[in-house]
């Protein structure tokens, strides 16, 4: 009898700490219960600032159009079957290590570190300076050329992507990995940035409705997301009750023959 009640709550025990319980896997679980509360998403991140391998857009608008052409590629043979991600990288301006991009007839001009707006505002000015008068009613467009970012770790497609939104957000980017594996650790995402001073790794719960608020919600270009394993994955006794069930099943059916073969040698 107490072997019973001993091999039984084995069972038990095993079951409760194998499995992976459905608050680990739920998005966005609210603490408060107030479900219909409007949530801010934070918005106080700082604007992008370009760094080193951003790919860049410019466009330039004038009256004379064909005085811009120029800086308006329209494609060329090499690249008019290209994807998306591949257009962007022909006909888009690559910042070097010096920060620097290369503009016909401009030539050099840096814009590490600066936002776009003012990237728009500096050439903008060259132009005028250089090339057109302020009856040319110049207009500038400058845009980064997509989000680009990498995922790893527990997901259902790991690998690197670009997004061509002006803003992507973290759950944007999971999903367009096919979404976290059931054995993914989504109460600490860790998300690697890059900053002119090197990179740093921040961290966000996906399982809290906090993570509106988190200052990560918005990946940016170049971000680096890895999804930790469950602790569930590493003891490989199954992640749900079947599964763990079946396991136990197996390991004492094994002990069981194993026993009986020995008695009768």
């Amino acid at each position: 009898m107490k072997k019973t009640i001993f091999a039984i709550g084995l069972i038990f025990t095993v079951l409760a700490t194998s499995c992976i319980p459905q608050k680990e896997i739920l998005y966005l679980q609210d603490d408060s219960g107030d479900s219909q509360e409007i949530i801010g998403v934070q918005e106080i991140q700082k604007p992008y600032r370009i760094q080193i391998n951003d790919i860049i857009s410019i466009r330039i608008k004038v009256l004379d159009q064909n005085a811009v052409s120029i800086f308006n590629p329209i494609g060329s043979e090499d690249n008019m079957n290209a994807s998306g991600a591949e257009r962007a990288y022909f006909d888009g301006f690559t910042v070097d290590v010096q920060g620097n991009i290369r503009v016909p007839t401009l030539g050099q001009i840096n814009v590490l570190g600066k936002t776009t707006s003012e990237v728009e505002e500096l050439i903008e000015k060259k132009l005028l300076e250089e090339q057109f008068k302020e009856t040319a009613n110049i207009f500038v467009t400058v845009k980064l050329s997509g989000v680009r970012f990498t995922v790893n770790g527990e997901v259902s497609n790991p690998g690197s992507y670009t997004l061509f939104q002006e803003r992507v957000n973290i759950f944007e980017a999971i999903a367009n990995v096919g979404d976290i594996l059931i054995t993914g650790d989504r109460k600490d995402i860790l998300i690697v940035r890059q900053y002119p001073q090197g990179q740093k790794i921040h961290h966000i719960d996906l399982t809290s409705v906090s993570a509106f608020k988190s200052p990560y919600y918005y990946i940016q270009p170049n971000d680096i997301i890895y999804v930790k394993p469950l602790k569930q994955k590493s003891w490989g006794t199954g992640t749900t009750g079947v599964q763990s069930l079946s396991t136990i099943i197996s390991v004492l059916s094994l002990v069981t023959t194993s026993i009986l073969l020995v008695r009768n040698l």
